[in-house]
């Protein structure tokens, strides 16, 4: 059973899933238009029935959380830090979908203690690139300049997946209804928002220094030639707990939701 509440983070009413009993983990969703806490409806039941208080909130400008007055990824980041305060977690588990799935990695480094283990599902970024590889399209890009129809929404959900049956009527629905209005307005808002400045040391080469276990799993279908960089960051890093999901395109929590659950579930109870 999967119950939808709210709180208040800061000025922001904020919506959030909520499954099961047990040690904390938050699951967040991507950046990309129509993401939302629901992106994670296939899953949370999965995780409650293996002990866990399974928690996903909106994001700041997705779903039915409301818009802020700030769109960068820095705001999303302390957004999250202040959701933990407001939900009195002390420590919780992350669990980080594309874009997500950097900011889980930065909650580690920030927050030692509090963040207890961090599982990162399709996120580019924190892969090294391919030699003469290019620039490749940052997390939460994907959209045009006017809101999408039903069917460009289809599309884009499709795009993201390897199994295209799992685009149900009903998650069709939803992924569209979370691409509207004052959700199509902030992913305005967040391409124009100030990048942060990049690190002299990339984030994918910190990862070893983590301080609490890290999983990362890839889609081997995924865009980005992901698999192929995801077998450069195992021949740079052999330690790193990297696994690549057959069949899998970007929606890996979906494509493979039963081995997701399986793989994270091991990972976090260990």
């Amino acid at each position: 059973m999967i119950a939808e509440k709210s709180t208040r983070v800061g000025a922001l009413r904020a919506r959030y899933l909520e499954s099961g009993e047990g040690e904390p983990v938050l699951f967040l969703h991507g950046a990309s238009l129509g993401s939302s806490a629901d992106v994670w409806v296939p899953n949370l039941p999965a995780f409650a029935a293996q002990g866990f208080c399974a928690i996903a909130p909106d994001l700041p400008g997705f779903g039915l959380t409301d818009n802020p007055g700030e769109h960068t990824i820095a705001y999303r980041r302390h957004f999250v830090m202040d959701f933990m305060d407001e939900m009195g977690l002390q420590h919780a588990s992350v669990i980080g979908h594309s874009q997500s799935g950097r900011i889980a990695v930065e909650l580690a480094f920030l927050l030692p203690g509090r963040v207890a283990k961090v599982v990162v599902l399709g996120t580019g970024s924190l892969l090294p690139p391919l030699p003469g590889g290019g620039k490749s399209r940052e997390e939460g890009e994907e959209g045009e300049q006017a809101e999408p129809t039903l069917e460009q929404t289809r599309k884009s959900l499709e795009a993201n997946l390897f199994d295209r049956s799992l685009v149900t009527p009903e998650a069709l629905a939803t992924r569209h209804r979370m691409s509207l209005g004052k959700n199509f307005q902030a992913f305005l808002a967040r391409a124009k928002a100030p990048r942060e400045e990049k690190d002299a040391q990339p984030l994918w080469e910190r990862l070893a220094e983590l301080p609490c276990p890290l999983l990362l799993l890839y889609g081997r279908e995924d865009r980005g030639r992901a698999a192929e960089r995801a077998d450069l960051a195992k021949q740079r890093y052999p330690a790193l707990d990297l696994q690549l999901l057959d069949r899998c395109k970007h929606l890996l929590q979906w494509d493979a939701a039963d081995r997701f659950a399986a793989i994270a579930g091991r990972f976090l109870s260990s």
